[in-house]
């Protein structure tokens, strides 16, 4: 068996109710660059079409998609399928499957603040790792379409290399 490399993290897909409305959270609040505007895929020949069918299967008719791009280049697709519905509980965690993304931004507060201000919800107070300690913060919202995100006010490696749980 040979050793294995550590991949790097191209892009996700989120699933909105409001694909417009999506794009201008996502470019507004986050701040995050439109690389392609919404636009409408159909089920057809084309090889669009037949990947996405080989993804969804038969019958799924159209649906709309924009690609947007974070500040160090990590892709996000958005997605609006005709039958889109946000869950009643959206927050089912301890099911199998991505229930959160998390972005950096060293003022937490304010960037919490933007994302309820533009229907978002904030599900917690903003919590220090290591209080007193050192500066590190955090705080679990959600966006204005029920996706789950983190904010952290330092970078994943620094967080956690000191040991967050000692």
């Amino acid at each position: 068996m040979t050793m294995s490399y550590p991949r790097s993290f191209s892009h996700i897909g989120l699933s909105v109710t409001d694909l417009d409305a999506a794009v201008r959270f996502y470019t507004e609040v986050l701040g995050w660059y439109l690389i392609m505007p919404p636009t409408t895929l159909n089920e057809d020949d084309s090889a669009i079409g037949v990947m996405c069918t080989d993804v969804f299967g038969t019958g799924w008719g159209s649906f709309r998609i924009a690609h947007l791009s974070t500040g160090d280049r990590i892709g996000v697709e958005i997605f609006e399928f005709a039958n889109a519905q946000r869950p009643e509980n959206n927050f089912e965690y301890w099911k199998s499957g991505v229930f959160h993304f998390c972005v950096q931004d060293p003022d937490v507060e304010g960037l919490a603040e933007k994302i309820v201000a533009t229907g978002g919800k904030q599900r917690m107070p903003v919590r220090e790792y290591f209080p007193s300690e050192k500066p590190y913060r955090m705080v679990y919202m959600e966006d204005p379409f029920g996706n789950i995100l983190e904010i952290y006010s330092h970078s994943y490696e620094l967080t956690y290399s000191a040991g967050a749980y000692a």
